[in-house]
């Protein structure tokens, strides 16, 4: 798990405050809802290994951080098997198989998670999911971190044109919702993902829970918290009540 430092965030009481009332919020889903990058960088880091990628030399966390963490299969295919992207597809495939054997027993939520749901769901507000990763690790992961019924929709990159960092997917979410990204903030873990979101003319909110600070806060983030306990996204949250609440409706297009 990176590092956090508080130097490196904005601090912002009152960040939020614009977008009152709030009406929807957007999640990413891995490093944003779990920490499932330590199992992602585990299962490259053996297969790597096992077919002599780097002459055999295991990845370091700084490499699968730089080039693999937050980006989508056929992007990752492409820089790690430049001149095969068919057998980069195969290999993230498989991946994805070890991956999903190794996070039923792994898989934990983000600190504080569930205490951010409870206050969604009393202000009943819209939300969605929003990833790059494949359709059966984004059920998975929602349906152990117990959250298959608390999503409206779940945005994947296989369901737009072009993945995070294009603004697409969470464009698509919000039109999905039928919410305004004038009412709406984001969650987001990887420099790729806050990147998406501020494209998609949204705060996003950077958690440091995979990335350093510093990578993050190069893509722009309104500010950064360690967890969904962090006081800064409470006072964040607690102001934004006090601007103009929520714009409560659960009802979805």
């Amino acid at each position: 798990m990176a590092a956090y430092s508080g130097e490196n965030s904005v601090e912002s009481k009152s960040s939020l405050s614009g977008i009152a009332p709030l009406e929807a919020v957007l999640f990413d889903i891995d490093g944003t809802l779990c920490d499932s990058d330590p199992i992602h960088c585990h299962a490259f880091r053996e297969m790597l290994q096992e077919i002599g990628f780097n002459g055999g030399v295991p990845i370091t966390e700084e490499y699968y951080i730089e080039n693999i963490g937050g980006r989508h299969n056929d992007d990752i295919a492409k820089i790690l098997f430049p001149d095969d992207f068919q057998r980069g597809l195969k290999f993230t495939d498989d991946k994805e198989v070890m991956f999903r054997k190794l996070a039923p027993g792994q898989l934990k939520p983000v600190k504080g998670l569930h205490k951010l749901r409870k206050w969604i769901e009393g202000r009943g507000l819209k939300r969605a999911a929003v990833s790059n990763a494949p359709r059966p690790n984004a059920e998975l992961m929602i349906s152990i971190l117990g959250l298959s019924d608390f999503f409206h929709a779940v945005i994947l990159g296989s369901d737009c044109e072009h993945v995070k960092p294009h603004p697409e997917p969470y464009l698509k979410a919000l039109e999905t919702l039928n919410a305004s990204k004038d009412h709406t903030f984001v969650f987001e873990d990887s420099a790729s993902g806050i990147k998406a979101g501020v494209a998609a003319g949204m705060p996003v909110v950077g958690l440091t829970t995979g990335n350093p600070a510093h990578l993050l806060m190069e893509a722009k983030p309104t500010f950064l918290i360690k967890d969904y306990e962090d006081p800064k996204l409470w006072a964040a949250l607690e102001e934004l009540d006090k601007r103009g609440g929520t714009a409560i409706s659960t009802s979805v297009a």
